[in-house]
């Protein structure tokens, strides 16, 4: 593809991130190329949903993100807002999205702008809700302490259907998770959790969470959930310290909706959308969680080794009884794989193996 305009997204607490945004600006000057930070605020300005902030910026084609997970996944809002590509540039933090080292930047925007890249799509979670969400008066202070200025509550998305019992659309996407924890210390939230519309269980818990295979990396791993290839396509629900026997993630389809109602008796719940408090329910609201319609669309410089990656960003260690074993490869990768197996994604090949 050829870059007609770049957004980026920088960490500006991290001075190596900051240099590298200034390598992004000099290369678009080179090309006569648009360039403009977005989402970029301070303590004292109020912050934009997604859908205004990518306006404002110009409609860029490509976002750049330099900083780590947390600074790519506010980049991925953006993106999925206006279907453009997104680059994770690392900085040398343990992250799974990421892909190329800031002093690569340059040259792999070079070859974005040459087209010769892979483009990865993600699965991505959207909601409906029994009414628009709104943050408690005061909630706000709260969340400035030692954080930035909050995003505001997601809108309602006035293209789609409003029916009393489908509840309204909200414009919010979710690359890693969508969550409904407790607000009150203690005392758990009670939530009765359908799948596919019929009820599953009812639960109390300190929090349920919704999440992408993209997301089963972070708080739902935490929490005791399965790791997921993130090319898959599913959605994965998993509990956290739930109040009962069944405390096991449940994987469904994509095209199975997660559906969270709070129970008449539970305290307040808040909803969290990758990590950021967009409102807060009371007792007899609900959400319905889904894929969303549209995929966020990752630059990929090279086959990923998402397997590679998650033995060493989890630090895993092999059992102390195979210490003195011969660990060698499944497949040895020294001469092209048989027909049987050539549908099969494998590493490449050595560059000296014809």
């Amino acid at each position: 593809m050829s870059v007609q305009r770049v957004g980026i997204v920088v960490h500006g607490g991290r001075p190596g991130a900051v240099a590298a945004a200034d390598a992004v600006r000099r290369w678009c000057e080179r090309q006569d190329v648009g360039c403009v930070a977005i989402d970029v605020w301070s303590q004292d300005e109020q912050r934009r949903d997604a859908r205004e902030e990518v306006g404002a910026a110009g409609s860029p084609d490509l976002i750049v993100t330099l900083g780590g997970d947390g600074t790519f996944l506010r980049g991925a809002r953006l993106a999925a807002q206006n279907d453009a590509l997104v680059l994770g540039v690392d900085l040398g933090t343990l992250g799974f999205l990421t892909e190329v080292p800031a002093d690569d930047v340059e040259c792999a925007l070079d070859t974005i702008h040459r087209g010769q890249v892979n483009v990865e799509t993600r699965l991505m979670l959207t909601m409906r809700a029994s009414c628009p969400l709104q943050l408690p008066e005061g909630m706000e202070a709260l969340l400035r302490y030692g954080r930035g200025p909050a995003l505001p509550p997601p809108p309602v998305r006035t293209e789609c259907a409003v029916a009393r019992d489908w509840g309204v659309a909200l414009n919010v996407t979710a690359l890693n998770d969508i969550v409904l924890e407790k607000l009150a210390r203690d005392r758990q939230v009670s939530l009765g959790v359908y799948l596919a519309g019929r009820l599953l269980a009812s639960y109390s818990a300190d929090a349920v969470l919704v999440a992408t295979p993209t997301g089963s990396t972070a708080y739902s791993f935490a929490a005791g959930g399965p790791v997921i290839s993130p090319r898959a396509d599913a959605i994965v629900f998993t509990p956290v310290a739930p109040h009962m026997t069944f405390n096991r993630s449940v994987v469904a389809a994509p095209d199975e909706a997660v559906a969270l109602r709070v129970l008449g008796h539970s305290g307040r719940a808040a909803v969290s959308v990758d990590g950021q408090l967009r409102g807060v329910l009371d007792p007899g609201d609900w959400i319905g969680v889904y894929a969303a319609p549209q995929r966020l669309r990752v630059v990929r410089l090279g086959p990923t080794d998402f397997y590679g990656r998650l033995r060493e960003r989890m630090r895993l260690t092999d059992a102390p009884a195979t210490a003195d074993a011969d660990i060698t490869p499944m497949w040895p990768h020294t001469s092209p794989p048989p027909d049987d197996l050539a549908h099969l994604r494998l590493p490449p090949l050595p560059a000296d193996v014809d």
